[in-house]
């Protein structure tokens, strides 16, 4: 089976890559760009097959597919970070949407039939009222940032090409995940990381945040991965499923968790800097569609998920 992963060399993709090496059906290929930072996927270098491919650019993303001719594509490419996506919309929208629409005509002209996954966003939700928690797949879609709004385009356009190509597109809302190797812009990896460079003597201890109130549904990104696999193996083309973990945790718990799991005492400043001009209050998901569907469940404690973090922090501190 060709397995395609665009975004390979990300957060998700090279989790998911590390998956997919563990099983023996798998030929697995890669997107790269020629400026791409490739340490998330050093470990497993010489068991990809890497092609270089913008997906921005139309021409460029078809030869790729059309070399590879995949029987499975894990649509992971984008940009991802919240924050980014307030001081350029534009690049955000063009990445996510025109990237995805690349990719999508690629298949439909070749006449491929693959399996594609799109990896949607649960910020799709945006402001949801106390009474739609925990958050179902059918609940209306209410983005309050740019990258939410990219990724709502990418859902839909995901829709369309079923309903009007009969593509077999699977579409995901995941949750927030975090784990090993997660970028220090995302707010648990954040936190582990000023926690140890404190440990490490190298920073006051002082621990900068932003909105501690929010409450957030998180997953570790090795349970993430499963279920995207599980999504093409056993979900339906033409539907939508969340992927959480059922329970969300305040934002100030998880810094109160990581501190104890460090030992260190800090001192909690906020840093205007962090903060958004909207930002999302609660955002816990209804997994009951995908349990039902493919039997996935979440295996690790989040406890493990911020410890491994930490440890990830301690034994990589440059890591970038």
């Amino acid at each position: 089976m060709r397995v395609l992963i665009t975004g390979i060399t990300g957060f998700a993709g090279s989790h998911l890559a590390d998956y997919l090496l563990q099983r023996s059906e798998v030929e697995l290929y890669g997107i790269i760009r020629w400026r791409s930072r490739t340490e998330n996927i050093k470990h497993i270098w010489d068991r990809l097959k890497l092609l270089e491919c913008d997906l921005r650019d139309a021409s460029s993303t078809r030869d790729v597919i059309e070399e590879i001719k995949p029987d499975y594509i894990f649509h992971l490419a984008a940009q991802s970070f919240v924050p980014t996506s307030w001081k350029a919309p534009s690049a955000s929208m063009v990445t996510n949407i025109i990237g995805e629409l690349n990719v999508f005509e690629a298949i439909r002209k070749l006449n491929l039939k693959s399996r594609i996954q799109i990896a949607c966003s649960s910020e799709e939700y945006g402001l949801v009222k106390p009474d739609e928690i925990p958050i179902k797949e059918t609940n209306p879609l209410r983005p309050l940032s740019p990258y939410g709004v990219s990724k709502v385009g990418q859902d839909m356009l995901g829709y369309q090409y079923f309903m009007s190509y009969k593509m077999d597109i699977v579409r995901t809302r995941a949750f927030n995940h975090t784990g090993p190797r997660r970028p220090p812009l995302f707010v648990c990896s954040d936190f582990a990381k000023q926690l140890v460079d404190i440990e490490r003597g190298v920073r006051e201890p002082v621990m900068r945040v932003g909105n501690l109130e929010a409450k957030r549904d998180f997953t570790d990104v090795r349970d993430i991965v499963r279920g995207y696999w599980l999504a093409l193996e056993k979900g339906k083309g033409g539907e939508v499923y969340n992927i959480s973990s059922g329970r969300s945790w305040k934002i100030k718990d998880v810094l109160d968790m990581l501190a104890k799991l460090s030992g260190v005492d800090v001192k909690i400043e906020e840093d205007p800097a962090r903060l958004r001009p909207s930002d999302v209050p609660n955002l816990e998901g209804d997994n009951t569609k995908f349990v039902k569907a493919t039997g996935w469940k979440p295996e690790i404690p989040f406890e493990q998920t911020l410890s491994d973090l930490l440890d990830f922090w301690r034994t990589n501190p440059d890591w970038i």
